[in-house]
């Protein structure tokens, strides 16, 4: 089990209702295979960079989760099939980022020394 997280943009064009459907669906994906959801946070509406498929704004979404490394191919399958998901990013945690989110999420501060000013 290795462990990964995953960005979604959603369609601006989703009710509250569907944007949190999807997320519920791509979370049961997940669990369904044999995987672990450890985190999710939506990020809500945001302004691309540059527009995609003429919409200059969408529905952000993070999912930090563990899973077998053949599953990353069905979740991405499912996400290409999806009208509502604009973009979607994958990105492999090494055990550095896992601790890292880990603290982030608990509130712990950054251990590293400030420097003083002159």
């Amino acid at each position: 089990m290795s462990n990964y997280e995953l960005m979604v943009i959603f369609t601006p064009v989703l009710s509250e209702e569907e944007y949190k459907a999807a997320q519920k669906k791509y979370e049961a994906l997940v669990t369904d295979n044999g995987g672990e959801v450890v985190n999710t946070k939506p990020w809500g509406l945001k302004s691309l960079a540059y527009p995609v498929a003429k919409k200059t704004t969408g529905l952000y979404w993070v999912m930090e989760y563990s899973a077998p490394t053949s599953f990353n191919e069905k979740l991405k399958i499912q996400l290409l099939r999806d009208e509502s998901a604009m973009r979607h990013m994958f990105t492999v945690l090494d055990k550095y980022a896992v601790e890292y989110n880990a603290k982030k999420r608990s509130g712990v501060k950054n251990s590293e020394p400030q420097k003083a000013e002159a």
